[in-house]
């Protein structure tokens, strides 16, 4: 590579740099109503604690793992991300595909897997990878959200019985496990803990949702089971603050081994985030966010957050809806959440400690109660049958199997069906022959006759490999004309399948003495088609034409020229 060459690499990647760091016009709408954003911070900081520490405690790296996330992930996507208004954290999208990594790898592992998912998302945002999260189909989104939902509601299923985890791999498994252990040793007061927590949660939001109804349900749970009160299991001695950045859990020789892992958090992170986003954008009035920025945002915050202990994060639809609805204005509001956060961290651990696991279980299945639209799920299935499918699919891999499976799993499908709606709407349509002719300068008898062997076919849509057989063999089947023009202006997209079927029709055709002739290719339907040969022996005899009246003068002539000597050689 020359000298030149790399100088000009150089300023494109420094060019792609400064596009996904904040600018002076970004960073100066923290000025615009500080008040609000105070406000805001504060309510959306509220709501999240519980969400904090119930995530942290559900992904089994402990609940000083979930405020660490909080803190520092919730600051640094705040300020680095591409929203104004998204709030970051542990989410419990996130905690599904966490939990069977601190099973296999302990919380050295989930740690690494955090850090290079920070990586990617980096690398994705300056790949300008952001824009391609828009293609994910609505069913295979709700279909995860649906799943994730169950999945979250089945891991609290231990700590709200108040029994230990089985550690099955499978969530329906550990939940039926703990089913089978509470029947045996009922704990009446962690079920009550859960229930009452979800209740108070479920129907304040309905009656008042302005009211943090998460976080008094909490505090009277941790009250009721004060020093006086019953013992249950709580989260128990935090430390006061964060611990110094560190890379002491960095194990170079296991990151091979969890490369999958971090490109599956990765994934997760992003499609999340940008989800999100996208949720604050239509609840906003003019904010619209940066899909690239917001990736890098969040790439920054899953490499600096694990070095404080923290785990993998993303963007939080809850946090992020509460927070728009708080008269948020800016990425200041995400900022005061975090810095609230830090105080609990560093000045409030007593308190917390205390705190039931009980009741942090009826907060995440309250939670994942509310995760459920129902009214977004009845659209979906009275959409049609293929998009209720897509999201049962994308729902029941997301329990029978994890998360990247799931989403697998709901494109392919979503994506098969996509490809037989698109193939259906090509046709294979007979036209008159009279809508492209010139003026008539023959008798109508010599009309009659030419029509008689001439027949013009209009091909309408793709031409592609999911249904190109469909119609053109039936195309290779007409019968009883001498002459077949082939017109493709109307083509919208061919592929190479398409391209050899189509071959492969006008080959039969010839092969039966049919003359075929090709009218109104576009140019870059031409070049596939001259690439796979498919028209080399109709440009040699000069049978492929720019417009229809072409066309059939051509065919017209020819056949003029085979009638008359027919006739005389009939004489």
């Amino acid at each position: 590579m020359s000298g030149g060459d790399t100088t000009r690499l150089a300023a494109r990647a420094g060019a792609r740099l400064r596009a996904v760091l904040p600018n002076r016009d970004v960073l100066a709408t923290m000025g615009r109503s500080p008040r609000k954003d105070l406000l805001a911070g504060l309510t959306v900081a509220i709501v999240a604690l519980p969400l904090a520490l119930g995530f942290g405690v559900a992904s089994g790296a402990g609940a000083e793992a979930g405020l660490a996330t909080a803190v520092v992930a919730g600051a640094l996507a705040a300020f680095f991300g591409g929203s104004n208004l998204q709030v970051s954290g542990p989410t419990g999208a996130m905690t599904v595909v966490l939990v069977p990594i601190v099973h296999q790898y302990g919380t050295a592992g989930v740690l690494t897997v955090g850090l290079l998912a920070g990586v990617l998302l980096v690398a994705a945002a300056l790949a300008g990878a952001g824009r391609f999260m828009a293609y994910v189909p609505a069913p295979v989104v709700e279909g995860f959200t649906l799943g994730i939902a169950a999945v979250i509601a089945l891991q609290q299923v231990p700590a709200a019985l108040g029994v230990e985890s089985s550690g099955a791999e499978n969530v329906v498994v550990a939940a039926w496990d703990a089913v089978a252990d509470f029947a045996r040793t009922p704990h009446l007061v962690a079920v009550a803990l859960a229930a009452g927590v979800a209740a108070v949660m479920l129907i304040g939001a309905r009656l008042r949702p302005g009211v943090p109804f998460s976080l008094l349900a909490v505090a009277a749970a941790t009250a009721v089971t004060g020093p006086a009160g019953p013992e249950v299991a709580t989260i128990g001695h935090l430390p006061a603050g964060l611990p110094a950045p560190s890379l002491g859990f960095l194990r170079l020789g296991e990151i091979p081994h969890l490369a999958t892992a971090a490109l599956a958090v990765a994934a997760l992170a992003a499609l999340e985030s940008l989800m999100s986003a996208t949720a604050a954008d239509a609840m906003s009035v003019s904010e619209r966010h940066d899909s690239d920025r917001e990736l890098f945002g969040q790439g920054i915050a899953n490499l600096v957050a694990p070095l404080f202990g923290g785990v993998a994060a993303t963007g939080a639809i809850a946090r992020t809806a509460v927070n728009v609805r708080s008269g948020a204005a800016s990425r200041l509001a995400a900022l005061v959440h975090a810095a609230v956060l830090a105080v609990v961290v560093f000045a409030a651990g007593p308190l917390v400690s205390g705190i039931p696991l009980a009741a942090l279980a009826g907060v995440l299945i309250a939670t994942a109660v509310r995760m459920v639209e129902v009214a977004s799920l009845r659209a979906l299935a009275r959409a049609g049958r293929g998009e209720a499918a897509v999201l049962a699919l994308t729902a029941g891999a997301t329990l029978a199997f994890d998360l990247v499976t799931a989403v697998i799993v709901g494109l392919l499908v979503a994506g098969v069906l996509a490809l037989r709606r698109l193939a259906r709407t090509a046709a294979l349509t007979r036209v008159p022959l009279h809508e492209g002719l010139p003026p008539a300068d023959h008798h109508a008898e010599e009309q009659e006759l030419l029509a008689e062997h001439i027949v013009a076919y209009r091909i309408d849509g793709p031409v592609f490999f999911a249904g190109a057989h469909r119609f053109l063999l039936e195309l290779a089947e007409t019968t009883d004309v001498k002459a077949v023009i082939l017109r493709l202006s109307r083509v919208s997209a061919i592929d190479a399948t398409g391209a050899l079927v189509l071959g492969d029709a006008i080959a039969k055709l010839e092969r039966r003495n049919i003359l075929v002739l090709v009218s109104g290719a576009r140019e870059e339907h031409l070049k596939t088609l001259d690439a796979l040969g498919v028209l080399d022996t109709l440009h040699a005899e000069h049978r492929v034409f720019a417009a229809t009246p072409d066309a059939i003068g051509y065919a017209r002539r020819h056949l003029k020229g085979v009638l008359r000597g027919t006739r005389q050689g009939q004489r």
